[in-house]
């Protein structure tokens, strides 16, 4: 089969590798179908790292897919053959205090698709994995939207966490695929106002036409400053999602005393900073959002019910021999990507 290596910084190659084959009785053989590029993806991309998680090359990376079920093992009742699936990217390990705990996304031995020491990722043209990681999608339900799945389930759970957003006024620092997430899962769950920002106007105009109230581009206008203005009391949560200093300043500032800080985006540095004056007075709730723990099938039911609609995410597409195409796109910020899709 052909896969898609990292084979150093901003280096990609197009390998041949032997076809999977399922080895537990627990597991299903897939055909991958589309693949979203991921910005944690690019991380490993142009830095080689995210963190403590450090690439040893060749590596495969990629995590956001759909499928069509190949082969099914013995045991698996799930899915069968044939079967259109969205992917839960983390395979966890069921029995350590956290996944007892209903928290698999903290697992204390978790194997997550394309994070180094942990496990390949998914851009292949076959993979296996195990069947509880797999979730049908209807046959209306296009590849591409059920790659969508895994982003979307991040805002649907990062809104979860935070306690609810009902009538709240809310901001999202960041408007790429993932604050795009975080926008149509709050409005769906009835939050108020919202305000986005973002450095790309046309990610911009695409959270305007979502549903945002106010859009701001930071380079262009003073965006707390703006909000304020508009928000004396200022606002009730922020989540921030594009991984930036400047931006969890911003949220800082832009919180009310008593409001909550949801941080969602994934910083390149190894350490942020907060001005613990504002945070103290303010009293200021800090709460980090760690992917989509149990909420893979409640992003299939938003979206398939047709109360969600993400196809406007999908700005790109490439066929897999051009995915390095597509990671210079979503890296460099070009042509205003949102989500560059690799369709096989």
């Amino acid at each position: 089969m052909r896969t898609i290596a990292l084979t150093g910084i901003r280096q990609m190659t197009l390998i041949d590798a032997p076809d999977p084959v399922i080895e537990r009785d627990t597991d299903v053989l897939l055909k991958v179908e589309a693949i979203g590029v991921c910005g944690s993806d690019v991380h490993y991309y142009v830095s080689g790292r995210i963190g403590s998680q450090v690439v040893k090359y060749p590596f495969r990376v990629g995590h956001e897919f759909s499928a069509t079920v190949m082969e099914a093992g013995g045991k698996v009742k799930s899915v069968k053959a044939g079967d259109r699936v969205a992917i839960e990217p983390n395979m966890s390990c069921g029995k350590c205090d956290q996944c007892l705990a209903r928290r698999r996304h903290t697992c204390r031995k978790p194997r997550f698709l394309g994070c180094p020491d942990q496990a390949d990722g998914c851009l292949a043209e076959y993979i296996v994995m195990p069947a509880e990681c797999c979730y049908p999608v209807q046959a209306g339900t296009s590849f591409e939207q059920a790659a969508l799945v895994e982003p979307f389930s991040i805002g649907v759970y990062a809104v979860k966490l935070c306690g609810g957003v009902e009538g709240a006024k809310i901001g999202i620092l960041g408007s790429g695929c993932i604050g795009l997430s975080v926008l149509a899962a709050a409005r769906q769950r009835g939050a108020g106002k919202i305000y986005v920002t973002d450095k790309i106007d046309a990610r911009l105009n695409a959270a305007r036409k979502a549903g945002a109230a106010w859009i701001g581009n930071p380079d262009k206008v003073d965006v707390v400053d703006s909000i304020t203005k508009q928000e004396p009391l200022l606002l009730d949560t922020v989540f921030e999602c594009c991984g930036q200093q400047e931006a969890l300043d911003q949220a800082v500032k832009l919180l009310k005393p008593g409001g909550k800080l949801m941080i969602v985006g994934i910083p390149e540095t190894d350490r942020v900073s907060f001005s613990i004056d504002a945070i103290r007075r303010k009293e200021i709730c800090i709460q980090n959002v760690r992917r989509q723990n149990e909420c893979v099938q409640p992003a299939i039911d938003l979206m398939e019910s047709g109360k969600v609609n993400l196809d406007f995410m999908v700005t790109h597409r490439f066929p897999l021999e051009r995915t390095k195409e597509a990671f210079d796109l979503v890296a460099d910020y070009r042509d205003g990507v949102v989500k560059a899709m690799i369709n096989l």
